[in-house]
């Protein structure tokens, strides 16, 4: 898979600081592991599989939210139904068409060039929204109308492109449909999970038998230091959206996605 552990604890670092902010997470893995020359056979399924390790972040910083939802739903709360409700609605698209375009998901992983645009695009876009966003309607997940939800689990979708980014698919799309950003960032925390769990799962089985106990030890690395990281890049995450917006992070995008044109149309 890779063949240096210095590759392996950088690629679990971009990974924990990239998962949860707007600028693709597997799209910098893919530009990495090519610039560091570190693709080997199964480097999309360690890049897939490690995202869980961010993911168990979420359920970690947010736990006593999840908690009280469990109880919530015990004692029929109507909060806690509508959250989870939302939750469901968001990852419903994401569970249909991930699981009839996954080879072609795939095969995208193998083109760099595809992130770089989608990287540069991407930040433009977000430049867009942020400025001529509507109103604010929506200022809770449980709020959030079935509708909507479906809708942020459709623009979700977006992201099965490498580059687009989960998070920022997510995000924009629920910042276009009135939600306020702290809450939009904290929505796209919570697909996250559902998405992620199942894109691991299936993944896994898919390669159960083309990946080695070596693999799997390289897979744990990633995933234990991804955790650590993102653990923090959270709570930095909410405080700098709710100062500064997204614009920082969309100007990131558009040099990143340039600079990696450039190199890749020199070296290709």
């Amino acid at each position: 898979m890779h063949d240096s552990l210095l590759t392996i604890i950088l690629l679990g670092l971009l990974e924990g600081l990239t998962e949860f902010i707007p600028v693709s997470s597997t799209g910098h893995l893919i530009l990495a592991e090519r610039l560091l020359g570190a693709h080997g056979a199964n480097s999309a399924s360690f890049d897939i599989i490690i995202q869980l390790g961010a993911i168990l972040a979420v359920l970690v910083f947010y736990a006593d939210r999840f908690w009280n939802i469990i109880k919530g739903l015990f004692h029929r709360s109507p909060s806690a139904w509508h959250f989870t409700r939302n939750v469901f609605l968001g990852f419903l698209p994401a569970l249909v068409i991930g699981a009839l375009a996954y080879h072609g998901v795939k095969a995208l992983l193998e083109k760099p060039m595809v992130v770089a645009v989608a990287l540069w695009v991407g930040g433009i876009v977000m430049l867009v929204i942020e400025r001529m966003q509507p109103p604010v309607e929506s200022k809770t997940v449980q709020s959030i109308p079935p509708y909507k939800a479906l809708l942020v689990g459709l623009a979700q979708c977006l992201a099965m492109i490498p580059g687009i980014s989960r998070s920022g698919a997510t995000i924009m799309g629920a910042l276009c449909l009135g939600v306020d950003r702290k809450t939009a960032t904290e929505y796209s925390f919570f697909l996250a999970i559902p998405v992620m769990l199942a894109a691991t799962v299936k993944e896994l089985w898919e390669q159960r038998h083309s990946l080695s106990s070596a693999d799997l030890g390289e897979i744990s690395l990633g995933f234990a230091i991804s955790f650590f990281v993102a653990l923090i890049v959270i709570k930095l995450f909410l405080e700098i959206v709710t100062r500064r917006g997204f614009g920082p992070f969309a100007w990131y995008r558009i040099i990143i996605g340039f600079a990696a044109m450039i190199l890749l149309l020199i070296a290709p």
